[in-house]
């Protein structure tokens, strides 16, 4: 039996092509995917494909096409095995951070993907990225997804789609998963890490839940900083602050003062690391202790996209019981490690 995919065409630099007479790029009409990768019909899965109307730069993606996306993936959640997002590289990240949370209890793959050639490029990547998310998207064993989270597919890597960051813009494998292994890789086999997969529980079911906040303010430190810039912010209900090392920022008197004030005045704060690799830890140093003090939360060692999205979709979520803290803290889909 032949799986089935809807491929969801959002914009982005895999599906453009060059006119070599003007030398300049241009839409793809995916409407023509197959006759421009015939390759596609040798696959194990019957391909649909849903074009956004108008193709989107991913640097105009956000929150309003996160809706669209999860709420058409919830229509067609009965009728596909497995989904395939094509996606500008600049935020897919953040695309495919905030679907892992909108997207609950998936038992089917969700796949993001993209390139950094157009699709008519003759050195593209597009086609070897496009063709082998489209396998993994498909991918099941004994009647089960294989692939039951959001995950981007970049470059013979596979990764969760929650704790990917692009790092280069100029390399084919642009994408790293710094604080989470690979889930799978491509060569000669296509290989999956089971251990490493997300799984949701066992009794839970499918839904779409698309509630977005957009009162979330992302702020990154640095040295010689005047913290009374934040004295001046409109108010926000959450902040996330993103600073030095495993969770070090200013030692003074003035640094404490503004940011107890924010706290007093009902902004959350949420702690990131500005390092790659590696995890918040409250107390390893006296400079962070000041987190402690005024009731920050740490981020752990969560991505900037994620730690974004996710406070955007937990703030005032009526779906969700308990305090932001309490419910930011927790694991939801894979995102973070905790302890």
């Amino acid at each position: 039996m032949k799986r089935k995919v809807l491929l969801i065409y959002t914009g982005g630099t895999i599906g453009m092509e060059k006119d070599y007479e003007t030398g300049s790029l241009q839409a793809f009409d995916f409407g023509n995917i197959f006759e421009k990768l015939p390759e596609m019909k040798l696959l194990e899965c019957e391909v649909s494909v849903y074009p956004f109307r108008k193709p989107l730069d991913s640097s105009d993606m956000g929150p309003k096409e996160w809706k669209v996306i999860a709420n058409y993936i919830a229509k067609n959640y009965d009728f596909y095995d497995g989904f395939l997002i094509l996606h500008g590289t600049d935020t897919m990240s953040y695309s495919a951070s905030a679907l892992s949370f909108m997207l609950k209890n998936l038992r089917k793959p969700v796949i993001l993907t993209g390139s950094q050639l157009p699709i008519g490029d003759l050195r593209t990547d597009a086609k070897e990225n496009l063709l082998t998310s489209l396998y993994y998207a498909s991918l099941y064993e004994d009647d089960e997804a294989v692939i039951q989270e959001v995950a981007v597919y970049f470059e013979y890597k596979l990764l969760r789609g929650n704790r990917t960051l692009k790092y280069s813009a100029e390399f084919f494998d642009a994408y790293q998963s710094p604080n989470y292994p690979v889930l799978g890789q491509s060569g000669v086999h296509l290989n999956i890490e089971k251990d490493f997969l997300w799984r949701p529980p066992a009794d839970s079911e499918f839904s779409a839940d698309t509630h977005i906040s957009q009162d979330v303010l992302f702020w990154r430190i640095f040295p010689g900083m005047h913290l009374n810039h934040f004295t001046d912010l409109p108010r926000v209900k959450v902040l996330v602050l993103q600073v030095f090392g495993s969770g070090t920022i200013f030692n003074t008197q003035q640094t404490k003062k503004i940011l107890q004030t924010l706290r007093e005045n009902g902004t959350e704060i949420v702690v990131i690391s500005q390092c790659v690799s590696g995890s918040i830890s409250f107390g390893k140093y006296s400079n962070s202790n000041i987190f402690r003090e005024i009731g920050a939360i740490s981020g752990h060692d969560l991505t900037a996209e994620s730690a974004i999205t996710k406070a955007m979709h937990v703030l005032e979520n009526p779906n969700y019981t308990g305090t932001f803290g309490e419910n930011f803290s927790r694991i939801l889909c894979g995102e973070v490690t905790l302890g």
